[in-house]
């Protein structure tokens, strides 16, 4: 907790212990993105199936979580999580500073499996030891800082790897550098940036070292003595953290809503390009609607630090839910681009919402012995339904649109401006209008009635009416702490 002594700069972080682990946090994000870029890029120089390539290893730093995360919580809950950060910190630096000499996919997919497995570990103890370090009371302000350590870092990635790039191509004519893989006729452009990366993760492992020093042990409710950590006592400690989940309505309605929701939300990413194609004509709009999906989640963001003391946290949560649902089915619904951009700004204003409020809710509902299989599981489904949007949405507009092209006319008449691919697009006359229905805008449809179906999930779970909370009276009866008469 912060005090009147505390420097000026520590205040708005809750505690100079978290002050210093954000500041951990912002240069892992920083090492993350670039390394994932970097390798990436990689993928795709060494390769002659370029998409193929990039598929794999990208696959390959999601599919760990699937297997592995909940193994990571138990240790997350049984061992120091300061120790085991800068495990996970150096182990990584480790593996970037293998990668100049790697010159084959296969090596870059046991690498992405490497770094993936330590993020596993690393990204949990951190969430663990947030309500360790800050005060229930600013929870969501230290959660919201978390957000923009791990997502607002990516423009600033994108332009140091830049950097590194062109610093690479002069460093590649230093003779006596060639035995550290600047001169390679492979991946060339990727060296520095590796070991750029390494060195975030060192100085991670340092900070945490240096200037973190709250008792990070998980506390246990009980003085009964932890069994041996072989496969008997780590399966029934999984075990125990799903039936935690399962049994505490608030952790699995956050879970339930999250996941789901991002399932549904997702898609916008994989299905934008052809939305704006097929809908405005004109696919190079998809970056903006990526413009309006981001300012909306930083307005979220922002929007949830700043009323965090006066809302009702678990009913907000499955209010912002349902908006978001309701606005993403709006905006895909509609005909023209700007108000299609609204809708999608919506979506994001209330995903930033929901994300600071789901982490908080966990973090204040979860015991400090059962933080890290809470989490793990958390991010792990997360992960799996932000993979299957990848997936799944593709395949169903993949199935849907040939089905709408048979069975519904293209436009009769189109205007000569008008792009020739928006006029083969299926239309239906709904009250003596043309209305363009690609099967991108039905799968688009299907995802936000998803994200819908988890709010009322939520709402079910911690039994909250969704219409009562709709109601502004209500909500504003809530949030001054009085029910409505």
């Amino acid at each position: 907790m912060t005090t009147a002594t505390e420097p000026r700069w520590v205040r708005p972080f809750g505690s100079r212990e978290y002050a210093w682990l954000w500041i951990a946090q912002v240069i892992s994000a920083l090492g993350d993105w670039i390394g994932l870029f970097a390798i990436t890029a990689l993928a795709a120089e060494i390769s002659e199936a370029k998409e193929a390539a990039i598929a794999l290893v990208l696959t390959a730093r999601v599919a760990p979580s699937f297997v592995l995360g909940p193994l990571m919580g138990v240790l997350v809950d049984r061992y120091d999580r300061r120790t085991l950060m800068r495990i996970a910190d150096l182990s990584r630096a480790l593996v970037f500073m293998a990668l100049p000499f790697v010159d084959s996919v296969a090596g870059l997919i046991v690498a992405s499996l490497l770094l993936e497995v330590l993020t596993l570990l690393w990204s949990p103890a951190k969430e663990a030891m947030v309500p360790i370090l800050v005060g229930r009371e600013q929870l969501a302000r230290a959660n919201s800082l978390g957000v923009l350590a791990a997502y607002g870092t990516i423009p600033f990635a994108a332009l140091i790897g830049i950097g590194l790039a062109r610093g690479n191509d002069a460093l590649a004519r230093v003779d006596w550098l060639a035995p550290l893989g600047f001169r390679r006729n492979l991946g060339e452009a990727q060296a520095l940036a590796f070991y750029f990366d390494a060195m975030t993760f060192a100085a991670t492992a340092a900070i945490v070292t240096i200037f973190i020093r709250v008792a990070a042990r998980p506390v246990r409710s009980t003085d009964e003595p932890e069994p041996r950590l072989g496969p008997a006592a780590a399966l029934a400690a999984v075990r125990e953290g799903w039936r935690f989940i399962a049994a505490n309505p608030v952790v699995r309605a956050v879970n339930i809503g999250l996941a789901a929701g991002l399932l549904g939300g997702a898609m916008v990413v994989p299905l934008g390009p052809s939305f704006a194609k097929y809908v405005n004509g004109d696919a190079s709009r998809f970056n903006l609607y990526i413009a309006a999906l981001g300012f909306g989640v930083a307005v979220g963001v922002a929007g949830v630090t700043a009323l965090q003391a006066r809302l009702p946290k678990a009913e907000a949560f499955v209010v912002c839910l349902f908006i978001a649902g309701l606005g993403f089915g709006a905006g895909v619904s509609m005909p023209t681009f700007w108000w299609s951009a609204a809708g999608v700004g919506v979506l994001g204003l209330m995903a930033g919402a929901v994300y600071v409020l789901g982490y908080t809710l966990i973090q204040e509902h979860t015991e400090d012995e059962l933080r890290g299989r809470t989490f793990t599981t958390f991010l792990t489904s997360v992960r799996l339904c932000v993979l299957g949007a990848m997936v799944l949405g593709p395949a169903l507009a993949t199935i849907v649109d040939p089905i709408l092209r048979s069975s519904i006319h293209e436009r009769a008449n189109c205007a000569v401006d008008t792009p020739e691919v928006v006029c083969r697009v299926p239309v239906v006359r709904w009250f003596g209008v043309e209305y363009a229905l690609p099967g991108v805008r039905v799968v688009l449809w299907l995802a936000a009635l998803v994200i819908l179906v988890a709010a009322v999930l939520a709402a079910r779970s911690i039994k909250v009416r969704i219409r009562e909370m709709l109601t502004p009276a209500q909500f504003v009866a809530r949030v001054h702490g009085k029910e409505n008469p």
